[in-house]
């Protein structure tokens, strides 16, 4: 994909009151890291109260994976969670605008040699993520030291869009955006030697994943990463971020590769990457993203957890 190209269009006045936002953003994470640490906990708190649908969702998904905890501890973890993704909008921002001196301050980095060992192999990775709160800021402080490839989907609006992707860009200007769908340049990216950021930890439907096991609940998961590591000749490094606390930044950790990856069996090889992100996320579980719906594919005949009941339904059930 080019990269990000400024045009006249963007400036149409159905975008004038998003640049207006965007630009009070700007303003607000000039603030010091600490203050947008407690301003990103209220507003996630906020959004806790707010958003029913999405909490909701979480609701559902901590009920499915941690059956055996009690409301209440379901309950503080998904509060801590939301105000995670309090937290993140003013990450995302500071990614896109801080000074790359200020923002890598952050930064406490561990494992840059298993990249640097791929790297001189001529190996290609897959750089295995996840979708934690956290993914914007860690995926731009590691963009620093290393040059990582990234699948990409473009964004419905054109002015969001440009802004992330120039947010994106700066860290690195040799990086590239693939777009998701582009199998082909994935390819031909691993094959030439280079990293590429991945996350198979969402739902993308029955097409090309399998039902294997996550936190015990049969979950869609892509073979896809099987199909990178072997077309591709490439390791799969799993990569993670965390916040801190105590606003101290960031710790990032490339971790060594999937040792015999891909196997014989793609759902072999599918379980073992759930098995691996279960692991990741028990290890900082109120920074995971809880709020998508991991498993609205569901096998033939079960039912789905996140439909909704109608009206009528609730109304006969209360009489």
């Amino acid at each position: 994909m080019s990269r990000s190209v400024f045009t006249r269009a963007l400036l149409h006045p159905r975008y004038w009151l998003l640049w207006l936002g965007l630009g009070v953003l700007w303003l607000f994470v000039r603030l010091p890291y600490p203050l947008l640490l407690a301003s990103g906990r209220l507003l996630g708190m906020g959004m806790y109260h707010l958003m029913a649908e999405r909490r909701r969702i979480g609701e559902i998904n901590l009920a499915l994976c941690f059956p055996d905890w009690s409301d209440a501890r379901r309950t503080a973890l998904l509060r801590e969670n939301f105000q995670s993704n309090g937290i993140a909008l003013f990450e995302m921002a500071m990614a896109w605008w801080w000074p790359k001196p200020r923002l890598a301050k952050l930064a406490y980095i561990e494992g840059l040699e298993h990249l640097q060992a791929a790297a001189a192999a001529g190996k290609g990775v897959v750089l295995m993520s996840m979708h934690f709160t956290t993914l914007e800021i860690g995926a731009s402080l590691l963009g620093q030291k290393v040059t990582i490839d990234g699948m990409y989907r473009e964004h419905a609006n054109p002015v969001f869009d440009f802004v992330q992707r120039r947010g994106r860009e700066r860290h690195n200007a040799d990086a590239k955006a693939i777009e998701r769908e582009d199998v082909r340049s994935m390819f031909k990216s691993l094959r030439s030697g280079r990293a590429t950021w991945y996350a198979p930890d969402q739902d993308y439907g029955r097409k090309a994943s399998v039902f294997v096991p996550l936190f015990g609940v049969p979950a869609a998961t892509v073979t896809a990463t099987s199909t990178f590591a072997r077309l591709g000749k490439a390791l799969v490094i799993p990569f993670t971020q965390t916040r801190l606390p105590g606003a101290k930044g960031y710790q990032l950790t490339v971790h060594a590769p999937l040792e015999n990856f891909p196997g014989a069996d793609e759902a072999a090889d599918a379980l073992r990457i759930n098995q691996w992100i279960e692991q990741a996320i028990l290890a900082q579980p109120e920074q995971y993203m809880w709020v998508h719906r991991r498993f609205k594919t569901r096998p033939e005949g079960e039912q789905r957890p996140y439909a909704k009941r109608r009206r009528r339904q609730r109304r006969r059930s209360r009489s």
